[in-house]
């Protein structure tokens, strides 16, 4: 059987702009699948021809009437999540009003088989097994699970993290010292000049040397693309060159997939942590947890409840989670795969470009991402000379947005000091980001005073 939305909606979900429940969801991964393709078949005569070109302006701004967005400010602080395309939305509020009119009898007698579906529409996404993922409300629900969970360490193992890394995971990887008896060790990644940008080959020396300096590592956390300065890291050799030594590799990819244009299994990372609400454009409260399934037993089963299960569901909890918002991941997916991920990030690297280039010749002021296309997306961070405090950033990210109507973030976290993220989305224009530039050149000329 074929499952379309409108069969979906029609037979089931709407009747004369009430939802009338007939007891029809998409009940496996094929009619889940069936269902996203018939959601973005719905959609064709609203999008431009598909693949577009990074600097097809009229092709993007046709995208970007998918999504609505407030005109109060200009956004550039998109990597906090990313927000749902009005289809997507839509479907969103359907599936509330049908969760909300169906309660219990639905989430005792059907949700289980629905989530079964939708796992495996997920999985087949990330190109993994649906036995190999669980559906969380994040990344950082994952990479908790993951980090608490790894099993093998020894009083007195060592586990490596960076400055780079997500604050809640470092602060993961230091509970270990309590949780384990474990000796966490934060290393701090070389920060760029103009002079000397970072680059892969740095980024192998850097991780070489901390392994080296480390021998006893036997965990080591990293950090795709990280979401303090934007960088992208050559996961797969620096997860080879740790299994070499011994150590396990939890990943966080909570701002590469979707983002980025990778196989998740290519990376040969056996642990990690996803979002589907920020780049895939799933509702808030959508993640995945991976376990490579020879390697389940490495991970605790949650609170050691169910001993002896192999099943990666129980290695969490997530509680009472937001039915619809999950129901509704295969209709992001289905429009995420509409545009592409390789066209996203093309477009999301061309705006990212089109600020940068000019914003590296101003004068006392430091990109802190490199322009090798392999090692940075959509994110990057920039830093004023002498301006790290979070006090600092905090008042230049307010005079952005007061002054020039744009909104930045200040992140904190990198050893050097903390920085401005900008991020654009693919509904931003390329105006957006020449009046950002615009507004860097005022500052920087004014002896960075505001």
């Amino acid at each position: 059987m074929t499952f379309s939305r409108r069969q979906f909606l029609g037979s089931g979900l709407l009747a004369g702009g009430a939802i009338a429940f007939a007891g029809v969801l998409p009940a496996n991964a094929r009619e889940w699948d069936d269902y996203s393709a018939h959601f973005v078949r719905d959609l064709d005569s609203s999008l431009p021809n598909i693949p577009l070109r990074p600097d097809d302006e009229a092709g993007w701004k046709a995208v970007a009437k998918n999504y609505s967005v407030t005109s109060k400010i200009t956004n550039l602080e998109n990597a906090y999540w990313g927000i749902m395309a009005r289809p997507v939305l839509d479907e969103y509020k359907r599936l509330t009003e049908f969760v909300n009119l169906e309660n219990t009898h639905f989430a005792r007698l059907k949700y289980s088989e629905t989530y079964t579906g939708i796992r495996e529409t997920v999985a087949t996404f990330l190109n993994v097994g649906a036995d190999e993922i669980a559906l969380t409300r994040g990344a950082t629900e994952a990479l908790q699970a993951l980090i608490g969970g790894y099993n093998k360490l020894k009083p007195g193992d060592t586990v490596l993290y960076a400055d780079l890394d997500y604050g809640e995971m470092k602060t993961a990887m230091s509970w270990l010292k309590d949780r384990r008896g474990a000796k966490p060790v934060k290393v701090t990644f070389p920060e760029p000049t103009a002079d000397e940008p970072l680059t892969e080959a740095k980024i192998l020396a850097f991780y070489e040397k901390a392994l080296s300096d480390n021998p006893g590592t036997k965990l080591l956390l990293l950090t795709h693309l990280n979401n303090l300065t934007g960088m992208i890291i050559p996961v797969a050799r620096i997860a080879k060159m740790a299994k070499a030594r011994g150590a396990a590799v939890i990943l966080d990819a909570a701002h590469s997939v979707g983002q980025v244009h990778f196989d998740l299994k290519e990376l040969g990372c056996d642990f990690v942590g996803v979002n589907l609400h920020k780049w895939v454009g799933a509702p808030i409260g959508c993640g995945v947890m991976y376990i490579n399934k020879a390697r389940v037993d490495d991970i605790d089963t949650y609170m050691l409840k169910s001993p002896g299960s192999n099943a990666i569901t129980d290695r969490i909890d997530t509680g009472t989670l937001n039915f619809a918002a999950h129901m509704a991941i295969p209709a992001a997916i289905g429009f995420h795969k509409k545009i592409g991920t390789a066209a996203k990030q093309g477009r999301l690297r061309y705006l990212r470009d089109l600020w940068v280039e000019p914003a590296r010749k101003l004068k006392g002021l430091t990109i802190l991402t490199p322009d090798d296309s392999k090692m940075v997306g959509a994110l990057t961070s920039f830093r004023l000379d002498g301006v790290v405090t979070t006090k600092a950033n905090d008042a230049l990210m307010k005079h952005l947005l007061d002054k020039f109507g744009i909104l930045t973030v200040r992140r904190t976290g990198p050893d050097a000091g903390d920085c401005i993220r900008v991020t654009p989305s693919i509904y931003s224009s390329r105006n957006d980001v020449e009046k950002l530039v615009r507004a860097l050149k005022t500052i920087t000329e004014s002896g960075h005073s505001w």
